[in-house]
């Protein structure tokens, strides 16, 4: 049975809360009604805020070809693989932000201020402002514009007083803050159509603010697998993101192909100035041939000085190469030796230079820098990673550094092996004529210089169409769209959604708190689960005041209730004559009320009945039943007067009554002396029943003393009014037989306020006497029995009603189970 108890406590008794929220609906509905208003106002008024994105492609180097790789084989092993994170950095850094916003005119924000909400008017403004770059501004300043008439206009500002002028449309306006001019957006403006009693103004905005806002709000997202990155941004003006986002890769995509011409554009700057000194030479060379041959009237050389010739010229043609390898790898090793990256390196394939171990250490070196700049966005200078990184770079530059200078006194080497060689050439050339002999030499310069400049032209072309053929690394897969935009905020369904839940759950909430805190006997389980001493029945709320319903409306339902127990008493003991007291925790609890009702009910069936006011203390039985009170109980317990002078008849046929008498000075005392057992010895002989209404047991120890003379002990507790520790009280006193043969009569239920005592009170005793208190809320079938007028159910009664039956159904088919 404990057990039972125990898994009664621990469970949740939906039902009841299902009856609660039914029974408060009204409080429900306007709750739902406030939120649901709060909802739809702000889906009104609240500005909206959209969701637009663009998807950019970065792809690595061997997934593009490069225009330089087809003049300068292998370069493509120089390039660096793309990390996506160092590309997300870079599109989200503050640089690519404010180029970005530069080339938009997002300079000066435009509102239009309402009488609820300020919205931004973007491309759809009346006017233009245009900002004065080269003087300073008063930024995040409201400037307030108003219009006087199709060309005039008036700006004033609410926080400064000397800024209110009237302007003329194209007029420059200039203080010591502020420089700019107001001029019409045509496609916009329309004197007519404009609303004049809204209030126009606009703010120049500090570029690094509006850079730094727009760097934070725009999101780079990345794909687990690709390179694929999704660039989003929110702001209450979708055609602004998309504008934005669309610059912004735009701006980044021009970044990346202004890197890759960077390496054409150096080396083309290098070659012009290896050009320039040469073209010098070659032209000085020129004029000598020309003013030797002038003066020594040669035409032609000999067959064999041609041949000699020929020799010479082929050899200066190799030299020329090694000499301008000679200047390029004096140009790369102040490179390495001063840089601090490898971004604008004229790599060896672009100049023809083929060295495998040159080509691998650079790029080893590129691929070091790439790591220092990944680390040093993520740790500080003095981490392990970056300083490990530092050192291999410093060791890495140091070995191309000696490797540069072994390739120098390589290439001087070759460079003097090829003199010589054409020193031998020339040797041959004492064979050959004087004159012939000195124009060879003469044009020996002249082929020099002309090899020289050949071959950087060469070069030059190539590099420009490098430059020409470069095509970007990334790729737009997606530009955003104000079609594709998507409206985050407010968003309708889910704000109702969350309107009905908050207007359903703040009552809700409500009445579980006020259920948990309530200290008060509300419904059957908080009696059910917490004592085994059986409940004798229930009475309903007595809706007519009247002191005895049972006499002066015996058809009504609380009539019914007490026949009900009557009845419930015989189970209790099979006395022929009982004594039964009728007691409570404290005053206000009914006893009294349901000690005459239950001594008229019990009279009311040809059973002779002694109604006893042992009430000493605080006597009103005879108030009641308009008696005298000059002798009564007290005075036959002092041997002031006889049982029969003690005893009065009611106007209520078999019903008689002990009144209490004067107010004794010591009333427990007097019911401890023989006098009380000799009263119910007398009673016994004469009535049926005896019913003793006792002073509240919390109170005073009288319904104790008088419990050793009865056979029932009525325990009155009161729906919404008796406290919850009365059944620790109720417990104590049956578990420790200071009341023998207990049960509970539960007062004053209002069948409105809970459901626990509408069903269920029915099924333990075999009578079912839980139906006698059922009037207004699903007892239609007892139409009839009652004298008290039915109450016309509205729909929530109806639905009440049915729900109400489906439970009982339930409960029945689970105790017949």
């Amino acid at each position: 049975m404990e057990n039972q108890n125990l898994l009664k406590e621990e469970s949740v008794d939906f039902k009841k809360y299902i009856f609660k929220i039914l029974s408060n609906w009204y409080w429900f509905v306007i709750t739902i009604s406030i939120a649901y208003t709060v909802a739809y106002y702000l889906n009104r008024y609240t500005l909206p805020v959209y969701n637009v994105s663009a998807k950019l492609i970065v792809r690595n180097a061997d997934q593009i070809k490069y225009g330089s790789e087809a003049v300068a084989p292998g370069i493509e092993t120089y390039r660096p693989k793309k990390n996506l994170q160092n590309e997300i950095s870079i599109l989200s850094s503050y640089p690519i932000a404010s180029r970005t916003l530069r080339s938009l005119n997002f300079r000066v924000s435009y509102y239009e201020k309402g009488r609820i909400n300020t919205s931004e008017l973007y491309q759809t403004n009346f006017y233009t402002v245009v900002v004065d770059t080269l003087e300073n501004q008063l930024t995040s300043y409201p400037l307030h514009i108003t219009l006087l008439s199709e060309n005039e206009f008036k700006i004033e500002s609410d926080e400064s007083s000397y800024i209110n002028k009237k302007l003329k449309f194209g007029e420059k306006y200039k203080t010591k803050d502020l420089s700019f001019t107001i001029i019409k957006n045509i496609e916009n403006f329309n004197y007519q159509a404009i609303n004049k009693s809204k209030d126009y103004y606009f703010i120049i905005n500090d570029i690094n603010s509006l850079t730094n806002t727009y760097k934070d709000k725009l999101q780079i997202t990345q794909p687990k697998e690709g390179s694929v990155l999704t660039l989003t941004i929110t702001g209450n003006e979708a055609q602004k993101g998309v504008d934005y986002i669309n610059k912004i890769i735009d701006v980044y995509i021009q970044l990346g192909l202004n890197e890759k011409n960077q390496i054409a554009k150096n080396t083309i700057e290098f070659i012009d100035f290896q050009m320039g000194d040469i073209s010098d030479s070659l032209d000085k060379a020129e004029n000598n041939i020309q003013n030797f041959k002038t003066g020594n009237k040669i035409m032609d050389i000999s067959q064999e000085g041609g041949v000699v010739s020929k020799r010479i010229n082929d050899l200066q043609n190799q030299l020329a190469v090694y000499m301008i390898n000679s200047k390029y790898y004096d140009y790369l090793l102040k490179y390495i030796q001063n840089k601090t990256d490898l971004k604008e390196i004229i790599f060896p394939a672009v100049i023809g230079v083929s060295d495998q171990v040159l080509g691998s250490l650079i790029a080893q070196l590129s691929s070091l820098y790439i790591q220092k700049s990944e680390l040093q966005s993520v740790y500080k200078s003095n981490n392990p990673s970056l300083v490990n990184v530092n050192m291999k770079i410093a060791n890495t530059k140091d070995a191309l550094i000696e490797n540069i200078g072994n390739i120098i006194k390589n290439n001087e080497i070759t460079i003097a092996e090829f003199n010589k060689r054409i020193d031998f050439a020339y040797k041959e050339l004492l064979k050959v004529p004087g004159t012939e002999r000195a124009f060879i030499k003469i044009n020996r310069k002249y082929k020099l210089s002309d090899a020289l400049y050949t071959y950087l032209l060469q070069k030059r072309a190539e590099a420009g169409i490098a430059q020409a053929s470069n095509i970007p690394d990334n790729k737009v897969l997606e530009y955003a769209r104000v079609d594709n935009a998507i409206q985050i905020a407010p968003d309708p369904t889910f704000n109702k959604i969350v309107a009905l839940a908050i207007g359903f759950l703040i009552p809700l909430i409500l009445i579980i708190l006020k259920d948990l805190m309530n200290n008060r006997i509300h419904d059957r389980k908080d009696l059910d689960t917490k004592t085994k001493i059986p409940i004798v029945g229930v009475i309903g709320h007595n809706m007519k005041q009247i002191d005895m319903p049972v006499f002066d409306s015996p058809k009504s339902s609380i009539s019914e209730s007490f026949r009900t127990i009557r009845t419930n008493l015989g189970f209790f003991t099979t006395k022929e004559k009982q004594v039964i007291s009728i007691t409570s925790t404290v005053s206000g609890e009914g006893k009294t009320f349901c000690a005459i009702n239950l001594a008229a009910i019990i009279a009311m069936s040809n059973k002779k009945t002694l109604l006893v006011s042992l009430d000493l203390r605080k006597p009103k039985i005879h108030k009641i039943f308009n008696l005298p009170n000059d002798k009564g109980l007290s005075t036959f317990l002092i041997n002031k007067s006889t049982f029969s002078e003690s005893i009065q008849p009611s106007n209520i046929d078999n019903l008689f009554i002990a009144v209490s008498g004067p107010v004794p000075p010591n009333p427990a005392e007097l019911i401890e002396t023989p006098a009380m057992r000799e009263f119910i010895d007398q009673a016994k002989n004469i009535f049926d029943y005896i019913i003793i209404d006792t002073p509240p047991v919390a109170l005073v120890t009288d319904g104790l003393l008088i419990s050793k003379f009865t056979d029932i002990n009525i325990f009155v507790v009161r729906q919404n009014y008796s406290n919850k520790n009365v059944v620790e009280l109720i417990n104590d006193l049956n578990d420790n037989k200071k009341i023998l043969n207990m049960c509970i009569l539960v007062n004053d239920v209002d069948v409105k306020k809970s459901y626990g005592y509408r069903y269920g009170y029915g099924y333990g005793y075999g009578y079912g006497y839980g139906y006698g208190y059922g009037y207004g809320y699903g007892y239609s079938n007892g139409a009839g029995y009652y004298e008290e007028e039915e109450r016309k159910l509205n729909l929530i009664g109806k639905l009440f009603n049915f729900i109400s039956g489906g439970f009982k159904k339930r409960d029945e088919s689970d105790t017949m189970v």
